[in-house]
C-alpha cells in the first residue's frame, strides 16, 4: 500500500509577484495572492494537483538547483515571459531541449516539439538531481505506489510515470555534486509522517515544533536530503 499521494509544488522566490507572473504564464495556470501576504501566490487551474505555490524567502538562488521543471514550451515564448537561454541539448533518442533560467536564475528546460499539441497546462516533468537515481526513484516509487523505469538511451536515468496524483513525469538524473543548500523547488504530499520516517525520511520540522501558528504540515527530507512537506489527508 502506498504511503502518500502527490499534492502540489512549491517554488521559493525572493520577488513573489515577478516569479508568480512568469510561472503562471509558463505553466498555463491562473495566479492569485495566497493568504494575507502580498509576496506569496497560488497558481492553479481546475485540477488540484496542478497547483503551484510561490513562497517568498529571504535567500537568493546561489547554486544550480537540484530540482527543476521541464515544460512543453518553446524558447521564444519563455523568453517573452522573461526567461534567458543557457544551453541547448539534443540526444540520440530524438529529444531536443534548451536549458533556460527564470527571472531569478532558476533552471528550467523547454521541450518545444509538443508545445503546440498539449493543452493549457505545460508541465512535462519534475526533475530531481540524485547521487543514486535508481535508489531515489525506487524510494519515491514505493512511497507513491508507482513503479520506477529506466529511461531508454540515458544511462542511470529513472522515471516515474504520472499517477497517485502526480500530474507529470518525475525524473531522477545522476549528478556528481552533493546537495549543499535547501532546494528552491519542492513538492507536497498527502500522507502520514510516521510512515515516511519509518521508511528512512528525516524529520526537519514538526507541526508542534514550528514557531508559526499557521504551519500545519511536517517538513521532511528524503534519503538524498530533498525537502518535502507531508499533509494529513484531512487537512489542506
Amino acid at each position: 500500500m502506498p504511503d502518500a499521494t502527490f499534492k502540489d509544488l512549491v517554488i521559493d522566490a525572493t520577488d513573489g509577484p515577478v516569479l508568480a507572473a512568469f510561472w503562471s504564464a509558463a505553466l498555463g495556470l491562473r495566479s492569485a495572492p495566497a493568504g494575507d501576504s502580498a509576496a506569496d501566490f497560488l497558481l492553479a487551474d481546475d485540477v488540484p494537483e496542478h497547483r503551484v505555490w510561490i513562497n517568498r524567502v529571504p535567500e537568493p538562488r546561489t547554486v544550480k538547483q537540484r530540482v527543476h521543471l521541464d515544460l512543453h514550451a518553446t524558447v521564444e515564448e519563455l523568453a517573452r515571459l522573461g526567461a534567458t537561454a543557457a544551453e541547448e541539448y539534443a540526444d540520440a533518442e530524438g529529444d531536443d531541449w534548451t536549458v533556460l533560467r527564470d527571472p531569478e536564475g532558476g533552471e528550467l528546460c523547454a521541450f518545444p516539439d509538443r508545445a503546440a499539441a498539449v493543452g493549457p497546462y505545460r508541465l512535462h516533468a519534475l526533475v530531481v538531481d540524485a547521487a543514486d537515481p535508481a535508489a531515489s526513484s525506487a524510494w519515491w516509487g514505493e512511497r507513491l505506489g508507482l513503479e520506477p523505469e529506466p529511461v531508454a538511451g540515458r544511462p542511470s536515468w529513472y522515471r516515474l510515470e504520472p499517477g497517485a496524483g502526480l500530474p507529470c513525469l518525475m525524473l531522477f538524473i545522476p549528478v556528481p555534486e552533493p546537495k549543499t543548500v535547501k532546494n528552491r523547488i519542492h513538492w507536497d504530499v498527502w500522507g502520514e509522517t510516521d510512515r515516511f520516517l519509518a521508511a528512512g525520511a528525516t524529520l526537519l520540522t514538526r507541526r508542534e515544533d514550528s514557531p508559526d501558528p499557521h504551519v500545519f504540515w511536517d517538513v521532511l527530507a528524503d534519503p538524498e536530503g530533498n525537502e518535502f512537506c507531508v499533509f494529513r489527508p484531512d487537512q489542506d
